[in-house]
């Protein structure tokens, strides 16, 4: 143990913002009076802020390791006419069209020329000017050509479903074993290679690194502390069941990669902490850790420090306080399901629906916007950005109906979500999906009403009986939903526990450890 045990590093590989469980981790840690240094990332530059006490800083990250090796290497035996990886595909395909624009000039020259000299005077230059013709017709012939050799190429490559990708998976797994991550997805080697200086750099006495993408971040710069004679502790926090989730990105290689990286650092953690006992109970199976892992449940923060909106959400939807409001409030992933509450409103005549997401950019929404605009319900759907964490919960109890109409994947069965907490401290009937632990929890507390996962009808059906009656429904809150339970004070307390195991009490003098 460090002689002055104080200072937390958390990682987190998003940008903090919209992220409410590393915000008030953050804040609480600080708040108990140790020295903590929150780093995200960012693709832009550096930036810095205070968060209720806690030092953010977001840490510029590239992605140059996107693209496995084989993706940056000529497929010279597959497909030789294909363009080498690089920018030579996108620089004969603008030249040609450069070409054509030159040809097109010199043609509007020559037509000019004809009226004013007449066409024996301008036949030599015609006649070059077919063989030019010619010429560019079969350069964009052959460009084009190999653009679709090199597009396939890409495809293949991308997807990893030819003979040769699905055999180059099976290979390095049965020869790397936990360590083929490293040929998998050398994405992960990117949140090495710019966060691994800087936590070194801070010296911290413990490390909290957030999901499983973040543990081998922390797990080595555990070791290079212990290598130079400092011991550093190492917290991971699971927020979701990796073997459970649906995978980030579209390919094959993901999340074998994910799993073999976190296997391989999974032993270095001192201490684990996670969502729910459940999650608890499978993690403690799957890694064989000593102990249980903690229960830091991601409820809302309720101190006197919540936040009144404004514009309020009815405000900003345009709307008055007697139309029936539907809202979602989280990440617009499609598994999430979202697109069923925009199916639903042709059957819900007078109800609005509003999206509170973290990323209104995103296709996702886009489709659901121009899905709401082909049935003529464009007035009906309206699309928000996030507020700040502390104003989430009064901001959501506008609404009449909160909703959480997730899809049938194994992380999504297993725990009370963010949002669930949400909509119940904001005293909102929930409409969710018959997902097992959230669908128990309602039929237990009748604090709303479940529907069959992706089945519009049912869904139509369920929102109907919650809008003709609200109020018995809030009832449900005065005596049987644990409010009490469900605050972020709590499970602060928690976690100050397991930091409080690891590195002591805080010290509070904050001394500079970076020189």
């Amino acid at each position: 143990m460090a002689d002055h045990p104080g200072r937390i590093v958390m990682l987190v590989q998003n940008g903090v913002v919209g992220d409410s469980r590393v915000q008030k981790e953050a804040a609480s840690a600080a708040a108990a009076g140790w020295e903590v240094i929150l780093l995200g990332r960012t693709d832009k530059r550096a930036e810095e802020w205070d968060l209720g006490g806690a030092v953010v800083r977001l840490v510029p990250t590239a992605r140059d390791f996107d693209r496995r090796r084989h993706e940056v290497r000529r497929a010279w035996l597959r497909s030789p006419l294909a363009y080498p990886p690089g920018p030579l595909e996108s620089y004969r395909r603008k030249q040609v069209r450069a070409w054509k624009a030159d040809l097109a000039f010199a043609k509007a020259t020559i037509a000019v020329d004809t009226r004013e000299r007449g066409a024996a005077a301008t036949l030599g230059a015609r006649l070059a000017l077919g063989v030019k013709g010619a010429a560019v017709a079969a350069a964009s012939v052959w460009v084009g050509g190999r653009t679709r050799s090199s597009r396939r190429v890409r495809e293949r490559r991308e997807a990893a479903v030819s003979p040769v990708e699905r055999f180059a998976g099976r290979f390095w797994l049965a020869v790397l074993g936990d360590r083929a991550w490293r040929r998998l997805d050398p994405a992960l080697w990117e949140l090495e290679l710019a966060f691994g200086p800087v936590i070194d750099e801070l010296k911290p006495d413990l490390i909290h690194a957030n999901d499983f993408q973040m543990l081998g971040v922390g797990a080595r710069a555990k070791m290079r502390a212990a290598a130079a004679g400092r011991e550093v502790k190492l917290v991971w926090d699971v927020h979701e069941f990796l073997p459970g989730m649906k995978p980030w990105k579209n390919h094959p290689w993901w999340k074998p990669a994910q799993l073999a990286h976190e296997r391989e650092h999974a032993p270095y953690a001192d201490a684990v902490v996670t969502v729910s006992d459940t999650v608890a109970e499978m993690l403690q199976a799957r890694h064989a850790l000593p102990e249980l892992p903690a229960v830091v449940m991601n409820v809302p923060d309720l101190t006197d420090s919540v936040e009144a909106p404004d514009p309020t959400l009815r405000e900003r939807c345009g709307i008055g306080p007697d139309t029936p409001l539907l809202v979602y409030s989280g990440a617009p992933l499609e598994q999430r399901g979202m697109h069923i509450m925009v199916e639903a409103l042709p059957s819900l005549p007078e109800a609005h629906a509003a999206f509170v997401v973290s990323y209104p950019q995103w296709r996702y929404v886009k489709r659901l916007q121009a899905r709401a605009a082909e049935l003529g319900l464009a007035d009906r759907v309206h699309v928000l950005s996030y507020v700040a964490h502390r104003q989430v919960v009064p901001f959501l109890s506008a609404a009449d109906v909160g909703v959480i109409p997730l899809h049938h994947w194994e992380n999504h069965e297993i725990s009370l979500i963010t949002k669930f907490f949400e909509y119940s401290h904001a005293r909102l009937p929930v409409l969710v999906s018959d997902v097992k632990t959230m669908a128990k929890t309602v039929h237990e507390t009748g604090q709303g009403e479940v529907f069959r996962a992706e089945d519009v009808e049912d869904f139509a059906s369920a929102a109907k009986r919650i809008l003709a009656d609200p109020e018995s429904y809030r009832k449900a809150y005065a005596d049987r939903v644990p409010l009490h339970e469900w605050t972020w004070e709590r499970q602060a307390n928690q976690l100050a526990g397991v930091y409080e195991r690891l590195i002591g009490r805080p010290d509070h003098r904050k001394e500079d450890r970076t020189q």
